[in-house]
């Protein structure tokens, strides 16, 4: 099942709908990283080329956790 989120980016509102996990994984990024969910966002944003946004979002996560060797605190995604 989708969550459907709001977030700014480039001082527009979009709607991102990703699963419960990822949501919960960027989130987890963003504490550790000591920056909004929506900071995050927008640098996922500016570098996510000709991916589409939750695909972006998605394999940012999958990324982040894979990089650092630490598995997210909320579970598998």
């Amino acid at each position: 099942m989708l969550e459907t989120r709001t977030i700014a980016l480039a001082g527009r509102r979009t709607s991102v709908a990703l699963e419960p996990p990822f949501w919960a994984a960027l989130a987890e990024i963003a504490a550790r990283e000591g920056v909004t969910l929506a900071a995050l966002c927008a640098e996922v944003e500016r570098d996510r080329g000709a991916l589409g946004r939750a695909a972006a979002l998605r394999l940012y996560a999958l990324g982040y956790f894979e990089a650092t060797g630490s598995g997210a605190a909320s579970g598998p995604v």
